[in-house]
């Protein structure tokens, strides 16, 4: 097979496919979730629990596989007990710079 399907390249085909899928999924919870007057609280908490797991699922792999990312994380999450959010980012970010630098 040559990678062309009706003209176009395959890798353009799979971007528009996950484009349909994505715009799809979006306006399908739109359209469901219009339907409620009141959104359940069991469906609330499942809607705040997305971002968590979502950022789970992408610092979870390079916490696992890497040592300096598991060390950042470690320190970002005790800073993170005192200090605010950007003063967090912040520290979390130069720490991985300067630990990725040192070879770790």
């Amino acid at each position: 097979m040559n990678g062309v399907f009706l003209g176009l390249p395959v890798n353009i085909w799979t971007i528009l496919a996950a484009a349909i899928v994505t715009y799809g999924t979006r306006i399908g919870g739109h359209l469901l979730l219009s339907r409620f007057k009141r959104i359940p609280p069991r469906i609330d908490a499942a809607l705040n629990a997305v971002p968590a797991a979502v950022l789970t699922t992408l610092v979870a792999p390079a916490v696992i596989t890497g040592s300096a990312e598991a060390l950042t994380l470690a320190v970002c999450l005790l800073i993170g007990l005192r200090a605010p959010v950007m003063a967090m980012l912040g520290i979390g970010w130069a720490m991985i710079v300067a630990l990725r630098a040192a070879g770790l």
